[in-house]
């Protein structure tokens, strides 16, 4: 993925930002941190899926799809996905972790969301819900996909961005994250054609997921 580095601050966490450019030709600056952990990193899923959003496949031919609709982002760290909603006229709330709340900067809202728990003081279901890079631990697996059910509507699509990763426990996590999935909801792979032109790879997917409404009718 090509982002071109703006500056390197130099603090204690070793701060610096890297800027991701908008087909407007205005510039997004996203702040990340050497230290901390994951969620203090942009990782390369998180600029496909950013970009994804302003394809005209996705954006649609008059107003964006984005605009004015409530759109939620699921272990959002430093909220590059989010923010760049934000940019395309969405209303976005973006959760983590607390330890990682801090990092996000702009124009949206950020909660404190562990996945597994039971929601509290959430909006309605949103429209979209967006995550990047979300499947890496198995023990996480059962906690994600039991918020995604409490969080998401049926009228609710989930995108989910991951980069495919070879080696080791990876490609078994990878399978057991989409056993679960199925059992719940449907979803599709959106053709690597249909990403952005520039920010695409062979290991990065995006999957259009939605909750089966039989499974959660009376």
């Amino acid at each position: 993925m090509a982002t071109t580095p703006e500056s390197s601050l130099e603090d204690p966490v070793r701060s610096f930002v890297q800027v991701l450019e908008k087909w407007d030709g205005t510039v997004l600056p996203l702040q990340q941190y050497g230290s901390g952990g994951m969620g203090c990193i942009v990782w390369d899923a998180a600029y496909v899926l950013s970009k994804y959003l302003e394809t005209p496949e996705f954006s649609g031919d008059w107003a964006h799809t984005l605009s004015w609709r409530l759109v939620l982002e699921l272990g959002s760290g430093t909220g590059a996905v989010g923010r760049m909603a934000a940019t395309l006229g969405a209303n976005v709330v973006v959760t983590d972790l607390e330890e990682f709340k801090h990092l996000v900067t702009g124009s949206v809202q950020a909660k404190v969301l562990k996945w597994g728990e039971e929601i509290e003081d959430f909006p309605p279901p949103p429209v979209y819900i967006l995550m990047a890079d979300c499947i890496y631990y198995e023990e996480s697996l059962e906690p994600l996909l039991k918020t995604l059910k409490d969080i998401s509507g049926f009228e609710s699509c989930i995108i989910c961005c991951y980069e495919q990763q070879r080696m080791g426990k990876s490609p078994d996590i990878e399978k057991k994250y989409f056993e679960l999935l199925q059992l719940d909801f449907d979803f599709e792979k959106i053709p690597l054609e249909k990403h952005d032109e520039e920010y695409q790879s062979e290991d990065i997917h995006i999957i259009y997921i939605r909750k089966k409404k039989w499974k959660f009718s009376s």
